[in-house]
């Protein structure tokens, strides 16, 4: 009967100890809270890496087309010949 009621009592404080226990809680909300910005800021940094990719296919296609420009006025004109 005493050991019954020792083990009895010590489960009892043993739960009521934990159950106190607010900091794990709290470290477990923290850590959500810092996941879900860590997220946010991935997606703002690959919203930043597509807008430059972006960028930077309109710019090479913007130096393509001004080389096909100059080639053609540096090409010479081939005289119109009349039979």
């Amino acid at each position: 009967m005493r050991k019954t009621l020792a083990i009895s009592m010590m489960l009892a404080a043993a739960l009521g100890l934990a159950a106190c226990d607010k900091k794990s809680e709290d470290k477990d909300q923290d850590a959500a809270a810092h996941s879900e910005q860590a997220q946010k800021d991935v997606a703002k940094a690959q919203d930043k890496v597509n807008d430059a990719a972006k960028e930077n296919a309109d710019a090479a296609k913007a130096q393509a087309e001004s080389n096909a420009a100059a080639a053609k006025e540096a090409a010479p004109a081939t005289p119109a010949t009349g039979s």
